[in-house]
């Protein structure tokens, strides 16, 4: 280190102000009040006239932070920025003295046209050796824990007019050191309350959010739920909303012991596990706690956990009951008649399309030519014989197929009276249970039989009386059909005063019998308006095979109830 000047010795009065110096720089509250300590520290307590501290950004430069001892300085320089490439160009020019930098005024003209913010001014050169030229430079480099540069402390005229000696470089150097576990202190504390500010407007917002969701919850128009997502407890309700008890009839500490599935229609509960958690929608029914149910929309979404993945499934619960009503009703008034609310002839068609499939049962029997004979027989012993036949398996009428009850089908089947199984054919009717006639007369032997019915003297009452009485006549006789079969049995109006009967699980002799049956319950005295009138009834019965159409089917039952008709005089027609 070159200086001419003597080591001065340690006054107390110096190493006082440098401790307090060096005290202070930790009571600052804040990153700027310690940049700006360090700089007026090297002021009060190191005799330099002035000091600036430049202090490394986030993008590599460093920006002058602080300057003390020259207003004039401190307008010119501070805020100004300066290259990470400059400075270390400048470090790497001077002198080691220890871990500062000094470069002579005889050097530091090569430094002059760079863009690190200076405030030197020129001069005569120095009177003796070890005199302070003023563009003299000396830098006190600050570094990390790790070694990372932090900053730069730059100071300029020594009190002394000196270069400083051994004892006020070390000096230099040791506060340059302590300022930089002060800054970087000081920088942790900045980051700290920073993080801290972040983290209360997160909480605050955090707040506000579930006291929003909480409101939008608790008040919706419509039904919440908020149900355990996984785990054993899957599907528990947590917590439901006033609306969804309201629709439900069920109070809040009576809803958390249910899960979806509890409350669920149990023909619905397959629609329920299908519905996907995330963005899911079904359409099903509810149960009410008098034992009725709803209809309701059901719309998923899932509240995530951020450590733990999905937890909870939010359930927007809407009640569609009038909708699904207006529904129902639009596809009632299309499937059944107007008048007599029986199922039409569409709905008919479709009943027994569903039950068909084009790969042909086993060879029908062989059925003569009908002929009067054949008519009086079947009026005296239940009816002739059918062109064909069905067997029916209990996969064929359930409840997706309206009007045919909603359990197994009566049929005639290995497993016993009651059941036919299912026969696999082609055509995409793997699971098919394949439909035949009847093939004997056995009790065993059964099928589908399809009862073709026209009202006889129906004419001359709408003729006579007019069309109003021949309404109600109408719907007099569908409630006598209705009423004289089995539930699961299906009674269509065709058109006109033509009524069609499905029966399964009969036999040839059975067939017969109901046709007797129903033709029975018609004939007597209808009332309309004061007056009786009567009707008869004739019926053609054909059975339903695999292989044949629909219209095939309706039309051999149409051709036998004309031959059944044209056997009996009017007379006997019009008395059953």
């Amino acid at each position: 280190m070159e200086t001419t000047d003597p080591e001065p010795a340690v006054r107390l009065t110096t190493l006082r102000r440098l401790h307090q110096s060096v005290a202070q720089l930790n009571t600052a509250r804040s990153l700027a009040d310690t940049l700006q300590t360090v700089a007026d520290g090297v002021v009060t307590g190191l005799g330099f006239e002035m000091a600036a501290v430049n202090l490394v950004r986030p993008d590599g430069d460093l920006v002058v932070a602080a300057v003390a001892g020259s207003t004039g300085a401190e307008s010119m320089m501070a805020g100004r920025v300066g290259s990470r490439a400059s400075w270390e160009r400048r470090l790497s020019l001077g002198e080691a003295w220890g871990e500062l930098r000094f470069v002579p005024y005889t050097e530091g003209w090569v430094l002059d046209d760079d863009d690190v913010p200076q405030w030197h001014t020129p001069g005569p050169a120095p009177r003796y050796a070890g005199e302070w030229h003023p563009m003299d430079r000396l830098f006190a480099p600050m570094y990390t824990s790790d070694g990372d540069l932090l900053g730069v402390i730059s100071v300029d005229r020594p009190r002394t007019g000196r270069r400083p000696g051994a004892w006020g470089c070390e000096a230099l150097q040791m506060y340059a050191f302590q300022a930089a576990i002060a800054i970087s202190n000081a920088r942790l504390r900045a980051n700290m309350q920073r993080a801290l500010v972040r983290l209360e407007r997160e909480q605050q917002a955090l707040r506000a959010s579930e006291e929003s969701f909480r409101a939008a919850f608790e008040f919706a128009p419509s039904g919440m739920a908020i149900a355990e997502m996984g785990g054993d407890q899957h599907g528990r309700l947590i917590k439901a909303n006033d609306a969804l008890c309201r629709l439900l009839g069920r109070p809040a500490s009576m809803m958390r012991r249910y899960s979806f599935s509890d409350l669920v229609h149990p023909e619905d509960i397959g629609t329920l596990l299908r519905t996907a958690a995330e963005g899911g929608r079904a359409e099903l029914r509810m149960s009410r706690r008098d034992g009725s149910y709803v209809w309701v929309s059901l719309r998923n979404s899932v509240v995530a956990d951020v450590a733990d993945g999905p937890r909870f499934l939010l359930t927007h619960v809407e009640d569609i009951e009038e909708r699904k009503r207006h529904e129902l009703q639009l596809a009632h008034r299309a499937s059944h008649d107007s008048l007599t609310g029986l199922p039409n002839s569409a709905e008919l068609r479709a009943r027994l399309s569903a039950r068909l499939c084009e790969c042909p049962g086993p060879a029908p029997v062989h059925e003569p030519d009908a002929h009067p004979a054949a008519a009086h027989a079947f009026a005296a012993a239940g009816g002739p014989h059918a062109a064909s036949g069905a067997a029916y398996g209990p996969e064929d009428f359930t409840a997706d197929v309206p009007g045919f009850g909603t359990g197994g089908v009566l049929g005639a089947g290995p497993d016993g009276p009651g059941f036919a199984a299912p026969h696999p054919v082609g055509g995409g009717f793997d699971h098919h249970a394949h439909v035949a006639q009847p093939e004997g007369d056995t009790p065993s032997d059964k099928g589908l039989a399809v009862l073709f019915c026209d009202l006889d003297g129906f004419k001359s009452i709408n003729d006579r009386y007019g069309h109003h009485c021949g309404d109600a006549v109408l719907i007099e006789v569908a409630r006598r059909l209705t009423a004289g079969v089995r539930d699961n049995d299906t009674v269509a109006r065709l058109g006109g005063d033509e009524f069609v009967v499905l029966a399964d699980g009969l036999g040839r002799a059975d067939a017969g019998d109901l046709a007797v049956r129903l033709r029975n319950a018609i004939i007597p005295p209808i009332r309309v308006e004061g007056r009786q009138v009567r009707v008869g009834a004739s019926f053609g019965i054909s059975w339903a095979a695999c292989g044949q159409s629909v219209e095939e089917i309706l039309q051999s039952a149409d051709q036998r109830m004309y031959v059944e008709k044209r056997a009996r005089s009017k007379g006997q027609r019009r008395a059953g």
